[in-house]
C-alpha cells in the first residue's frame, strides 16, 4: 500500500515539475550517480585551471578573457561554454562594469577653443596609431579626490601609449602625458595621425593645443556630451577601474606603482577579443608587418 502511495506522490510531483518519472528514476540510479561523479571530477581539474587564468597577473577577468589568457599564456584551448559553465558551476565571478553617465567638464576661459571632430569614430582607421585617444580619471582614496590620470591610447591597437599621475587637476596632468607620448621609442607617427579627446578645459587650452602642434599631431574633439565619440578611451577607464586595485592605495605613490604595473599588463598580457585576440602589443607589431 505504501508502495502505491509513494509512486502516486512521484508521479504527481513529476507532473507538476514537467519531469518524466523515467527521467526522476533514471537521475537517482547508481549509474547516473556514478557519471556525475566522473564529471564533477573533471570539472575540478578544469576549475583550477581556469582559476589560473583568472587570477593571472593579480587581474580577475572575465570568460573571454579566461579564454585568450589559457591560449596566450598556458597554450590551453577551452570553448566559451565551457568557461561559462564551470564559472557558473562554482562561482566564479568577474565584476561586471555599471553604466557610468559621461562628465564634461565647464570651459574655464573664453579662450578656449573647441576643435572640430576630425576623427569621426573612426577608432580604428588604416596604419597603427593614426587616431589616439586621450583623457583622463579621477582616483579616490580615503574618501577624497587625491590623484588624477591621464592616458593616451592608441585607437587602433589598444595601447597604452603614455599616462601620467598626479596629485592635481593642472594643466600639466594633459601636456606632461602628451610629453611622455614625445619619448616614448616605440611610438611612430603615423601621417596625419590624430589625438582625440573630449571638450574638456585641458584639451580646448592654447598651451595644450600649441603642444599639440608642435608635436605633430592634428587635434580632434568629440561632440559635446556624446560618449559614443571618444568610446574606446571611455571602454579603457572602466576596465581600469575594475581591474585595479585603487581603493587599498593610501598614498600617490602607491597609486603610481599600481598604474604602473596596470599599463605593463594591458599593453603586453590583456588580450582583446575584437583584435585577433592579441595583446596591443602584438596586435602593433601585427599591424605594421602586415602589407599596406
Amino acid at each position: 500500500m505504501e508502495t502505491y502511495q509513494l509512486k502516486d506522490r512521484v508521479k504527481y510531483l513529476c507532473e507538476v515539475s514537467g519531469v518524466s518519472r523515467s527521467g526522476y528514476y533514471n537521475y537517482f540510479s547508481q549509474e547516473s550517480q556514478e557519471r556525475r561523479k566522473q564529471q564533477d571530477e573533471k570539472d575540478e581539474i578544469v576549475k583550477g585551471v581556469i582559476l589560473k587564468a583568472f587570477h593571472f597577473k593579480g587581474r580577475k577577468k572575465g570568460a573571454r578573457q579566461i579564454k585568450m589568457t589559457l591560449a596566450g599564456q598556458f597554450n590551453v584551448v577551452y570553448n566559451l561554454k565551457r568557461i561559462r559553465r564551470i564559472m557558473k558551476k562554482y562561482h566564479i565571478i568577474c565584476p561586471i562594469r555599471k553604466a557610468n553617465p559621461y562628465r564634461r567638464m565647464m570651459k574655464a576661459t573664453q579662450e578656449h577653443r573647441v576643435v572640430p571632430n576630425v576623427l569621426n569614430r573612426e577608432f580604428e582607421a588604416r596604419g597603427s596609431r593614426k587616431g589616439s585617444l586621450n583623457g583622463y580619471y579621477v582616483f579616490i582614496l580615503q574618501q577624497r579626490a587625491a590623484g588624477y590620470l591621464s592616458t593616451i591610447i592608441d585607437g587602433a591597437t589598444g595601447e597604452a601609449l603614455a599616462y601620467h599621475v598626479s596629485d592635481r587637476i593642472t594643466m600639466d596632468v594633459a601636456t606632461d602625458t602628451l610629453l611622455k607620448l614625445k619619448k616614448n621609442r616605440t611610438f611612430k607617427k603615423a601621417k596625419d595621425a590624430l589625438i582625440h579627446s573630449d571638450q574638456g578645459t585641458h584639451y580646448t587650452h592654447p598651451d595644450f593645443q600649441k603642444l599639440v602642434k608642435k608635436i605633430g599631431l592634428c587635434q580632434s574633439m568629440s561632440r559635446r556630451g556624446n560618449c559614443w565619440d571618444n568610446a574606446p578611451q571611455e571602454s579603457f577607464f572602466g576596465h581600469l577601474k575594475d581591474e585595479t586595485s585603487i581603493k587599498v592605495c593610501s598614498t600617490l605613490d602607491e597609486v603610481k606603482k599600481e598604474m604602473k604595473q596596470y599599463m605593463s599588463y594591458h599593453n603586453h598580457y590583456r588580450y582583446q577579443w575584437n583584435r585577433k585576440k592579441m595583446t596591443p602589443v602584438q596586435y602593433r607589431d601585427h599591424l605594421l608587418k602586415a602589407p599596406a
